[in-house]
């Protein structure tokens, strides 16, 4: 099934559209994000303005109401800013924090985070992760106790993207201590609640343009109206909120190391050893050559869930295993790149330095490739 049979003229416009933005309003001033570890408020404004944030959500929400190869395209270009940070905080506002809202949400929800979130003009994030709770979400600590007409909640969160300056947040808390998955709820929380603290912002390796956090609850106080969805099924209907993020992870990280390919190339065909360019090199072409074929295996797979997805399947199976080959594959390239750079891939002064720190976290957020594998293997009925 050739890729155009996915991607139509109007995608095709629409792609051209992400790429005029992303070469006006991102790739000039990314190295000076980057060093600063943030990025305007203005982008999420300025993307909400032309869709961009809301692509796959209704229109009675405040969305486009298309199809998810629109998503795909958005982030196919979205790696053209040659910033997985900028990327990473924008995947969590369309992709990780907002979709709960749209599928759990009631009117007033909607109306006070879902279309403002759309429209860019609040920034959300996604807290799930805790210091002693990871992988393992089970094992989440946060507590929501309620009272009255309330909720007070105690606890911490971590490693969350978005988190010094988010508006909102979609938080995963446990309201019954002793009922495993079914004891956990969703809640929707204001940042300026009196009890939520920014702890720190965390220094990261790469994706250095998005802000990453440390979070505290101390007996923050919220109301009845912040429960998202049926209490006690905040696992369930935040489990199936990370099948996206996967998909959506992979097809980036893909996107990401193709780029990457292509500057490699480029990079061989210029850098002259022993007389010749080094892509003369059958050792370098060759490996050039496998590089290019798992990239192009990649991302068949990934192609082909995003059109069972858009079918309306639930493939937990192949986004599993799109997104371990995904990442991997990804990552691969741009160590690979970084080897046949040699010490001027190693220099900060060059792209693959970044790229090659910026794929590692791939491997590891939303779902290791450990944990893609007990899935993989479980629904192989292996266990």
């Amino acid at each position: 099934m050739g890729y155009q049979k996915f991607f139509t003229e109007e995608h095709n416009i629409f792609r051209a559209q992400v790429r005029s933005f992303v070469e006006k309003e991102l790739v000039p001033n990314v190295e000076r994000w980057e060093e600063e570890g943030l990025f305007p408020r203005e982008i999420f404004t300025k993307m909400g303005s032309l869709g961009f944030l809301g692509l796959r959500y209704p229109e009675s929400m405040g969305g486009a109401g298309v199809d998810y190869w629109y998503t795909v395209a958005f982030l196919e270009e979205l790696a053209r800013c040659y910033s997985a940070g900028v990327a990473l905080s924008i995947m969590v506002q369309t992709d990780m924090c907002t979709p709960a809202i749209a599928a759990h949400g009631n009117p007033e929800q909607i109306e006070e985070f879902l279309k403002p979130a759309l429209r860019g003009e609040k920034i959300g994030a996604i807290c799930v992760t805790e210091p002693g709770a990871g992988s393992d979400v089970r094992a989440i600590r946060t507590r929501a106790v309620k009272d009255g007409d309330y909720y007070i909640i105690n606890g911490s969160k971590t490693f969350i993207t978005n988190g010094t300056r988010a508006d909102f947040m979609t938080l995963v808390a446990r309201t019954e201590k002793r009922k495993g998955y079914k004891g956990m709820s969703l809640f929707l929380v204001d940042t300026d609640t009196p009890g939520f603290v920014v702890s720190r912002k965390l220094d990261k390796v790469g994706c250095r343009a998005s802000d990453t956090a440390e979070i505290f609850f101390e007996d923050m106080v919220i109301p009845d109206e912040a429960l998202l969805g049926e209490e006690g099924r905040g696992f369930y209907n935040i489990m199936w909120e990370l099948q996206g993020e996967r998909l959506i992870g992979s097809a980036l990280a893909i996107a990401g190391a193709k780029l990457t390919l292509e500057g490699a190339i480029a990079y061989t065909k210029e850098r002259v050893q022993f007389g010749k360019p080094i892509c003369k090199n059958q050792a370098i072409a060759h490996r050039l050559a496998d590089l290019a074929t798992k990239i192009e295996a990649a991302q068949a797979l990934i192609y082909l869930t995003t059109w069972k997805v858009d079918q309306g399947e639930y493939p937990v199976k192949e986004i599993s295993m799109a997104k371990l080959i995904g990442t991997r594959v990804a990552f691969q390239v741009t160590d690979e790149a970084l080897q046949i750079m040699g010490g001027y891939g190693y220099m900060m002064e060059y792209p693959a330095q970044k790229a090659w720190r910026d794929m590692r976290i791939a491997r590891i957020g939303g779902g290791t490739d450990e944990i893609m594998r007990e899935i993989i293997a479980t629904t192989m009925g292996l266990y």
